[in-house]
């Protein structure tokens, strides 16, 4: 029996005597997670609505910024056109909305100057790809703090490329031309023998007015064309934010997918003794880097969830003894709860367009879903059975749910229309099915699943073909969908030794192909992970 229901059971089951403050407590409850800019902690400025929890912001010093925060700043990028690596500037400009991180925005001019088409390409709809060569330089500067921040945005763009299971960063030992002739033009047949495929150079600099400027070349080795540049300029400590939106570009350049490495993950983190569980929402890069605390743990937090838009994000927490949903703005540190009704409010998720929050409400023992709009805080009832209905997740489009519900006797996943229409089961394997979480490409559902002891986490299509189990485990639970649909994340908890010694919980992402499992790191066992979209 997966947590919800665990967590809805001992809240109804006056036999044991246990009531849900008590259980949750217990740290056997368990959150679902699905789908950032770094949040600014602190006390919430005075809301509509001052039931807070206690503790919430309170990680960070007056006046002080979290080491995590990248300050307002504005980034250009630029479209470099073929040839000399530092070749003269177009004119035309495009200009569009672009990149947020910390608490400004940074805008994005670009300018198309017609990279050539190359067909070099990663065809990611087999199973098993074979990663493909690729050599990525050391960025080049004058010396200096230059020479170590280009580094390090080589460095990052090779991590996230080689995380992605699809390429193999070649060792910069094995690398004939050097970077001062590279500056003028690749001699493409000293990289071809080397075995690489594709080809990234770049240069870091720092500019008068103290910004600094990142440029960097795509080259297709053997069609010996280039396939992109760009520039970009900003302030120093956003050079790892480029470093991401430049392996983005990359992996959407050779897989014709867009990337997902400019991203955040928010989840819980967990220390403490398993039968008395601190736990906290915590926030960094999809990479592990850029770690913030958002919650100090006084007050019990779970399920957390990414708006649309990045910059909000609802969780479940217990103020008193009553669960329910709040939305924290990542911004301003300011938390309010959703709404003031009768019964326990819980397993919240916002809807594509972000103005409404989908979750479950247990009123008189029968707990079903609803939808509240943000705007007016109305809500409205999609479901009405005396069975449990929980973890509701809406498609891409906002017109049909998918939810757990064992109103079959068992527990299983069903489909319905948003507007109205009877529910639809979609899962029939042997096991208990739980935590749907569609798709942003809106093809497949997530799921996690336990059969025999042993837990699962699954993709089946909307209408319930094609289940495909992705990892498997002691404890897997909490599937969250990457922005481009084609990665998943979930945490796994390994057992307990006799003594009660041993176990961990950690996060884990996996392509949806059930290839290129790897942890994430994080500093503290780590459940209940959400995936944000890209950054605005």
């Amino acid at each position: 029996m997966t947590a919800w229901f665990r967590f809805l059971r001992a809240c109804f089951d006056t036999r044991r005597g246990r009531d849900a403050a008590d259980f949750a407590r217990s740290g056997r409850s368990r959150s679902r997670a699905i789908p950032g800019r770094m949040a600014k902690t602190g006390d919430a400025p005075g809301g509509r609505n001052r039931r807070v929890p206690k503790g919430f912001g309170e990680n960070r010093r007056a006046g002080s910024s979290p080491r995590s925060t990248v300050v307002p700043a504005t980034l250009f990028a630029r479209l470099l056109p073929a040839g000399r690596f530092r070749s003269k500037r177009g004119s035309q400009r495009v200009s569009k909305q672009a990149l947020s991180a910390g608490g400004g925005a940074l805008a994005l001019l670009a300018v198309a100057l017609g990279d050539a088409s190359a067909e070099l390409k990663i065809d990611i709809t087999r199973g098993q790809v074979e990663p493909l060569p690729i050599a990525i330089t050391d960025f080049a500067g004058r010396g200096g703090e230059e020479v170590r921040v280009g580094r390090d945005i080589a460095q990052v763009i090779a991590a996230d490329l080689t995380g992605s299971g699809l390429f193999r960063a070649l060792e910069r030992a094995a690398f004939i031309q050097t970077l001062e002739a590279l500056d003028v033009q690749p001699r493409f047949g000293d990289w071809r023998v080397i075995g690489a495929q594709a080809l990234v150079q770049g240069r870091a600099e720092m500019a008068r007015d103290g910004r600094l400027r990142v440029e960097f070349r795509l080259w297709d080795v053997f069609g010996e064309a280039q396939m992109k540049g760009l520039a970009y300029s900003t302030v120093p400590r956003n050079w790892r934010r480029v470093a991401h939106i430049i392996a983005d570009e990359i992996y959407e350049r050779l897989t014709g997918e867009k990337g997902y490495f400019d991203t955040r993950i928010v989840y819980v983190a967990e220390t403490g003794p398993r039968d008395k569980r601190l736990k906290r929402l915590a926030i960094m890069d999809q990479d592990g880097e850029n770690h913030s605390f958002l919650t100090d743990g006084s007050v019990l937090v779970l399920t957390p969830r990414f708006s649309p838009a990045a910059d909000m994000i609802t969780y479940l927490s217990y103020f008193g003894r009553d669960p329910r949903v709040y939305l924290f703005n990542i911004d301003s540190g300011r938390q309010e709860v959703v709404g003031e009704f009768p019964g326990m409010s819980f397993a919240p998720r916002f809807s594509p367009d972000g103005n409404q929050v989908v979750m479950s409400i247990a009123r008189n023992g029968n707990t079903d879903i609803f939808l509240m709009d943000l705007r007016t805080r109305r809500e409205r009832r999609l479901t009405d059975h005396p069975a449990i209905d929980t973890a509701p997740s809406l498609s891409p489009d906002g017109r049909r749910i998918a939810f757990e519900s064992d109103r079959g006797g068992t527990q299983q996943i069903y489909v319905m229309e948003v507007n109205g229409g009877t529910p639809r089961r979609v899962t029939f394997g042997q096991g208990r099915y739980a935590t749907p979480v569609w798709s942003p490409r809106g093809d497949l559902i997530a799921f996690t699943k336990s059969l025999g002891g042993t837990f699962y986490i699954g993709v089946i299509r909307t209408d319930g073909s094609g289940e495909r189990a992705l990892a498997e485990g002691f404890l897997v639970e909490g599937p969250t969908w990457a922005p481009n649909g084609r990665v998943l994340m979930f945490f796994r908890q390994t057992p307990a030794d006799d003594q009660g010694r041993g176990a961990r919980t950690r996060l884990y992402s996996i392509d949806i192909t059930g290839y290129n499992e790897r942890e994430i790191p994080t500093p503290t066992d780590a459940s209940d992970p959400a995936w944000s979209p890209l950054i605005p």
